[in-house]
């Protein structure tokens, strides 16, 4: 039954890579359901994060970085951040305060110049600028857009993420809760698992190795033990690659793999053993079988 008064709606987070979508969205639902990095392109599909409290429930969308494409992986990243800004309630564009304005946030700007629904400015990462620079940085943006609500904030501390929920449950239309109380992310747990398995390899690679790493989780269940025994394979692109995740006397594996476990676990709430494999596909970023085997399909947009 509709709980009256109730306030439910859909948010889409859009950006350049970068700017701090996912760690805002980790912020906002109290929990890890994204994962972070340095490198560009980290998040690449579409992740629900679900925010209850007893008046209200928001969907917030994460969505990958908005970049020019080099690949069909790049190409179906970009195609899902801009399907997210559809059929929603808001979408909050979010830029990096210790970063000049630049040719991808005026891109993205063209892309929601269109719509129809209220578009908030999150200034992100205030946390790294002095506060004299704010106002700057804002007449900039407001310049290029006339958005409606601007906030700045910074994602990684909590520094006014709280007024930004109020604003925007204010701004949701009277609906029904569309997720159990308890819920905070649509995606299945071998995806979550698969995420913090490829996170461990980006905190730990430079150059092209990250962008050519995908996950693929192929059991997860119990044993005599009550651990939760989880097989996965990374998949690479080249031979070198392969070399440079196992390591020296398999130095690099044993870190990912440690790294892993121990986010499994704490997502997980129980004990872990983690049987990891590297496997080489050439080319899987340009190949569409491959990209709806690792769960980048096209019907997800």
């Amino acid at each position: 039954m509709e709980n009256k008064g109730f306030k439910s709606g859909f948010v889409t987070l859009i950006g350049r890579p970068n700017v701090g979508k996912s760690t805002l969205m980790n912020q906002i639902i109290g929990q890890k359901i994204a994962i972070m990095s340095d490198k560009a392109q980290t998040t690449r599909n579409k992740i629900q994060g679900v925010y209850t409290r007893p008046d209200a429930q928001i969907v917030f969308m994460d969505t990958p970085g908005v970049h020019k494409p080099k690949h069909a992986l790049g190409d179906f990243m970009v195609k899902t951040a801009y399907s997210a800004i559809q059929g929603v309630d808001a979408v909050l564009v979010l830029v990096n305060a210790a970063e000049k304005m630049g040719p991808g946030d005026r891109f993205v700007l063209d892309r929601v110049r269109d719509l129809k629904i209220p578009v908030c400015l999150v200034v992100n990462k205030i946390d790294l600028i002095d506060k004299t620079q704010l106002m700057p940085i804002i007449d900039q943006y407001t310049q290029e857009y006339p958005f409606d609500e601007v906030f700045p904030i910074s994602a990684l501390t909590g520094e006014s993420v709280d007024r930004l929920l109020e604003r925007l449950v204010e701004l949701m239309p009277q609906g029904p809760q569309y997720y159990p109380a308890d819920q905070v992310v649509d995606h299945p747990e071998y995806f979550l698992v698969s995420e913090l398995i490829r996170e461990q390899v980006l905190f730990r690679t430079r150059e092209e190795v990250p962008h050519s790493v995908a996950v693929s989780v192929q059991s997860m269940q119990k044993n005599e033990e009550d651990e939760v025994e989880v097989l996965a394979t990374i998949i690479v692109e080249r031979k070198s690659q392969k070399g440079i995740l196992i390591g020296a006397q398999g130095k690099m594996i044993k870190e990912i793999k440690r790294g892993a476990k121990r986010e499994i676990e704490a997502l997980l709430g129980s004990k872990v053993y983690l049987d990891l494999w590297v496997k080489v596909q050439k080319n899987w970023r340009d190949r569409q079988s491959q990209l709806n085997d690792f769960g980048y399909r096209p019907d997800d947009y």
